[in-house]
């Protein structure tokens, strides 16, 4: 369980009617409708700067990386509009597991709710033109895992992790589309020393999914922006050891 935040994350950027902020993996975007003990950013937008913020768009409570927010309502409704009619770049980072049938591919599927699991999202059982689609490139293999960017076209929920899925790439820690389980070190070093009566605490032990950035038109200048949002530490950890101790076609490395 993650532990309760109790200040704002790092803001990326701000002016007179944005501010974007560095989500931790683990913090709502909104309040949970169930469990209202959970931390949100929201929540703590309002708390520790001001009530009239709101967000203008979603991340999974456990994707890190960039959060947009506006800071009035014209803003507000100019960039959802963005959002809507897909003008708006959105770029993901994802350890996988699995290898893209090609390094660069773009996958179409529409998706519906999962009536059957409420919370997930599951793909329509035909085929439609112009489905939602993700864009997506390979940036290194290694013997089990992948490292790729995705940029979802419409960025429904669960787009990015549920296409991945699809083409046999689950994203590492995916306990909805995936196996859940979370990538170790002994997984890729053979002489790997266990600790006695302590289990080995994962590389990175949730969903392994950051937005990177994000480049929209600002509602005010209409210039093109971009942010971006660094690397989260235990993604920069995990892609260290897999360079070292698992390379692409390599044995496992004594």
């Amino acid at each position: 369980m993650s532990t309760p935040k109790t200040s704002l994350p790092p803001i990326l950027f701000e002016d007179e009617c944005l501010i974007a902020f560095d989500k931790p993996s683990g913090l709502l975007t909104v309040p949970d409708r169930w469990n209202k003990a959970r931390s949100d950013l929201i929540g703590l937008i309002h708390q520790y700067r001001a009530p009239g913020i709101y967000n203008v768009h979603r991340l999974d409570a456990e994707t890190s990386g960039i959060l947009l927010c506006a800071k009035t309502k014209v803003a507000l409704t100019a960039l959802e509009r963005q959002f809507a009619t897909s003008r708006v770049k959105a770029h993901y980072m994802a350890l996988v597991l699995g290898t893209l049938p090609e390094p660069d591919m773009v996958i179409r599927r529409e998706l519906e709710r999962d009536r059957d699991q409420p919370g997930r999202m599951r793909l329509t059982a035909s085929y439609r033109r112009g489905a939602c689609r993700t864009r997506t490139h390979a940036i290194e293999v290694f013997r089990a895992h992948s490292l790729l960017e995705a940029w979802p076209s419409g960025d429904k929920t669960h787009q990015v992790r549920i296409h991945l899925a699809h083409v046999g790439c689950p994203v590492v820690a995916d306990a909805f589309y995936g196996n859940g389980r979370g990538f170790y070190l002994s997984e890729i070093k053979s002489d790997y020393k266990f600790k006695p009566n302590e289990p080995e605490r994962p590389l990175i032990g949730r969903l392994a999914l950051h937005a990177a950035s994000l480049t929209f038109t600002h509602p005010v200048t209409q210039a093109e922006l971009t942010i971006t949002a660094p690397w989260p530490k235990d993604l920069s950890i995990a892609v260290k050891y897999l360079k070292k101790f698992a390379p692409a076609g390599g044995a496992m490395v004594p």
